[in-house]
């Protein structure tokens, strides 16, 4: 072997060693980029009328931050487990919009995100969002019955978690993946990083267990995670459930995009998966 080459492959696999052991040992901050308060646009989410804010203690006592935006003559509740990065404030625009069509909207932090205590984890996350369910549950005029689930991206993992665990109306995955390791094959194309992730985020598994309705919303040019990903979980999920593609969306700019659409189509979705005449008490 030439010399040149011999020090080229060595380098190679150097590289490769030295970056697949770097995401090992610092795996969760790969995934999670939380943004403490006050990082973020708290200030305007407060305009949104009768704004609660609400605080969680979970079962291992980590206290996490959420708002509720109630609605008049609400048709059903919606739990949001939002993605990876920012905190609830940079999604309040997406509360205020799901409230004006009449969704009583539980938005949460998950722990280190925002105002919630704590570091965030795999179990911690799913912890989080089983805690923000059974808190909604509590909440006058608010019954499982008539409570969705929605999670984007990260959250759409949660949202498949806690489906398993509690009784909900449907889901909504937004922008959502099947599992870690087939995000890392993608994110990590030359790095055998899948065969050592701790990190499970199975959602391709789970959902095949799960018998409620099931909205998949996905943009078809998303360049974080790719379309190909909603399209498999809609292939696993059983039915009923539905796939939405919104032509031209990326990542995070799927309501943007979708417009009247998006909200037409989650409205229809949600009455579809409820009992005939069917109305959330105020």
């Amino acid at each position: 072997m030439l010399p040149w080459l011999r020090r080229l492959l060595i380098a190679s696999i150097a590289a490769v060693l030295f970056w697949t052991i770097a995401l090992m040992i610092f795996e969760n901050q790969f995934i999670y980029f939380p943004e403490k308060y006050p990082k973020g646009p708290y200030d305007q989410a407060r305009s949104i009328p009768g704004l609660r804010e609400c605080w969680i203690t979970t079962p291992d006592g980590i206290k996490i931050h959420a708002w509720f935006a109630p609605a008049e003559s609400a048709r059903a509740t919606l739990v949001i487990s939002h993605g990876n990065a920012g905190n609830i404030s940079h999604r309040y625009l997406l509360l205020r919009s799901l409230q004006k069509h009449r969704y009583h909207v539980l938005m949460y932090d998950y722990r280190g995100y925002g105002r919630s205590e704590g570091t965030p984890s795999e179990d911690g996350i799913y912890i989080d969002g089983r805690a923000a369910f059974d808190y909604v549950l509590t909440l006058p005029g608010v019954d499982s019955a008539h409570t969705f689930l929605w999670g984007t991206s990260l959250g759409g993992a949660v949202a498949v978690d806690v489906a398993i665990h509690r009784p909900v109306a449907g889901v909504i995955l937004e922008s959502t993946f099947t599992s870690a390791k087939d995000v890392a094959r993608v994110f990590y194309p030359f790095l055998p990083v899948q065969y050592f992730l701790q990190t499970k985020l199975n959602s391709i598994d789970k959902i095949r267990t799960l018998h409620v309705p099931v909205l998949v919303v996905h943009g078809s040019h998303d360049t974080i995670i790719p379309v190909g990903f909603g399209r498999q979980l809609f292939q696993a999920a059983n039915e009923p459930k539905e796939f939405y593609e919104i032509s031209g969306a990326d990542h995070d700019d799927t309501f943007f995009v979708g417009g009247e659409e998006y909200f037409d189509r989650i409205d229809r979705f949600v009455v579809s998966a409820l009992p005939a005449s069917s109305a959330l008490r105020k």
